[in-house]
């Protein structure tokens, strides 16, 4: 007995071999588009928390905020096909293709709220001065991370340091404060701002008779041993990377003594000061200067950006004669627009205490806005230590 195929069953045969293939490119594509939809999500979570927290600083609420410790998602991927008589027609001569799919997600994301010694380490402990140096490293603008980050300037004088608050209800402190960092912003702009680590070398004399031969194997490794036969000695030098300092000149060029001052004078002060020493003779030395500045918390940064909306606005303060032109010199650090309605035209909103709150991101500073938010949230990330994985208090939401 002879049976006869149709014509149309190879197709039916390439197009099941064509959705089988297609099923196995469908794992990875909805992988992906999950993970960016999951970055999205916390991104923009991120951005508005961000927000929220300025405006509850602006009504002198406490602040608060909640990380994302843990996504685990689970995706099952399933796909069938066959093929069956028609119903209808001659049914030993056409084959219809039978093809079912489904895609399953099951997200479990953990959130815990930043409270106890990680609050206080994250957002109440001042920065260090090497979180600074290293975002002036990216190329960040002085100016705008200084006003930021920066609590106070100290300047010194010959009978002792004087201090200029960063805030605009103390004129004196806040006008000294932002012609010194346009100052530095002028350097950088010119590309003669260098922000180095002083290196220096120190040297220790020890006795030759206390040290034996495992002894001094271990020392070659990390050290530069010398031996002086005349009084049985060896002497040990090694080089030593001390603090940041912001300078218009090359540190690498002063003598070994200058520079072993310099870091001496540097260990003397916070983890949280930055040193600058700008010298006459080079770019900038008009006006010369010399102290630190004291870093804020980022707790202080909000509460500095939430009063300039209402209670402590800041004001346009002209640059020093002595400095060289600027590029930039925004009146805010940072332009948050409050609206009753919903704003148009920004990047992102947040709705808090019956207002809109956003970024401004429309005119002539809008580069340096999103500069600033950006900055703002690079530095809440510099202030991970870890979050929790597990532990109290913590929500678990399954989807």
């Amino acid at each position: 007995m002879m049976h006869t195929i149709s014509a149309s069953t190879p197709l039916v045969f390439f197009a099941l071999f064509c959705l089988t293939t297609l099923s196995g490119c469908l794992s990875p594509v909805t992988l992906t588009r999950a993970v960016i939809a999951y970055d999205d999500a916390i991104t923009e979570s991120q951005s508005k928390q961000l927000l929220a927290n300025i405006a509850r600083a602006q009504h002198h609420q406490p602040i608060h905020f909640t990380g994302v410790s843990n996504i685990a998602a689970t995706f099952d991927f399933r796909f069938t096909a066959g093929a069956t008589p028609a119903l209808t027609g001659d049914a030993s001569r056409t084959i219809l293709p039978v093809i079912g799919g489904s895609v399953a997600e099951n997200p479990t994301i953990s959130i815990a709220p930043i409270e106890g010694d990680e609050f206080t380490q994250r957002l109440l402990t001042p920065f260090q001065e090497s979180k600074l140096t290293l975002l002036l490293r990216q190329g960040v603008d002085i100016d705008l991370l200084l006003r930021l980050m920066g609590k106070e300037l100290r300047l010194k004088q010959r009978d002792g340091a004087v201090a200029y608050r960063n805030n605009p209800s103390d004129q004196v402190g806040y006008e000294m404060f932002r012609r010194v960092v346009l100052h530095l912003s002028a350097i950088q702009d010119h590309n003669s701002l260098y922000v180095e680590p002083m290196s220096i070398e120190r040297s220790w004399t020890i006795p030759a008779d206390s040290i034996t031969a495992e002894g001094f194997k271990a020392l070659e490794q990390d050290y530069q041993v010398a031996y002086n036969g005349k009084d049985k000695t060896f002497t040990l030098r090694k080089q030593v990377e001390g603090g940041a300092l912001i300078t218009n000149y090359d540190p690498n060029l002063l003598s070994r003594e200058e520079r072993a001052r310099l870091q001496k004078e540097n260990e003397q002060g916070l983890p949280h000061d930055v040193t600058f020493d700008i010298r006459p003779g080079y770019f900038g030395g008009e006006w010369p200067l010399d102290g630190h500045f004291r870093l804020r918390s980022f707790n202080a940064m909000l509460n500095f950006l939430a009063l300039s909306l209402d209670e402590e606005p800041e004001y346009h303060v002209d640059k020093d004669g002595r400095t060289p032109d600027v590029g930039e010199n925004p009146v805010k650090t940072m332009d948050v627009v409050v609206s009753s309605s919903l704003p148009s035209g920004l990047d992102l909103a947040m709705k808090s205490h019956g207002h809109y709150y956003a970024v401004n991101t429309i005119g002539s500073q809008a580069r340096w806005n999103r500069e600033a938010f950006k900055l703002l949230s690079q530095l809440f990330q510099m202030t991970v230590t870890e979050v929790p994985r597990a532990g109290v208090p913590s929500i678990t939401i399954a989807k």
